[in-house]
């Protein structure tokens, strides 16, 4: 009996092994990086996160989504797309690391190979809309009421120093946070800052 119960447990083991052993990944490979999910939902065949490296040589490119590393093979019929502009596999190499980028691509997880890629250009505030450091100083010294500072850095950066008066609006967390921390007066001054350019 005891024999018996060994060998079923063997052969359950074995069957789980073998059907988890076939490299395929249950629930996928992650293809959004978290702070893209914000306001972008990634389908089959893109995925979205920073590139890491490109290889003119092994026409390969890599993308980083949090802690996996999706690896891409591309072709001379790549299309590279930044803002309006159209443009062939030569133009990876102008892409700096980190930047933000979709990858369209065929082949499945397991051969990816990117047909197009799509740079995310940084976002461009009017100038009439811009606050200079000695405005913001300014209003920071004539106090509240003036204006709503709202600091859209992660909460731990926050917490390490922020511009007096100001709320945490970490911009992961604006969707959700905004309703209860925006100003109800739509035409009130409302100032957000980071920790880099806009």
């Amino acid at each position: 009996m005891r024999r018996g119960r060994r060998a079923a447990l063997v052969a359950v083991v074995g069957t789980i092994a073998v059907a988890l052993g076939n490299g395929t990944a249950l629930a996928g490979k992650p293809n959004n990086m978290e702070s893209c999910k914000i306001c972008h939902t990634a389908a089959d065949g893109d995925v979205w996160g920073r590139l890491v490296s490109v290889s003119p040589e092994f026409k390969s490119l890599s993308v980083t989504v949090g802690p996996l590393v999706w690896v891409f093979k591309y072709g001379d019929d790549l299309k590279v797309k930044e803002g309006e502009k159209l443009s062939g596999p030569e133009a990876l190499k102008t892409i700096p690391r980190d930047r933000e980028i979709t990858v369209s691509f065929g082949g499945g997880e397991a051969n990816p190979v990117a047909s197009l890629v799509a740079v995310k250009l940084p976002f461009k505030v009017p100038a009439e809309k811009l606050v200079s450091v000695e405005e913001a100083q300014n209003l920071v010294a004539q106090g509240s009421g003036k204006a709503a500072f709202f600091d859209s850095r992660p909460g731990a950066m926050f917490a390490e120093g922020h511009v007096p008066g100001a709320l945490s609006l970490p911009f992961a967390a604006f969707k959700e946070k905004a309703a209860s921390l925006l100003p109800a007066d739509k035409g009130a001054l409302v100032v957000f800052y980071c920790a880099g350019e806009t």
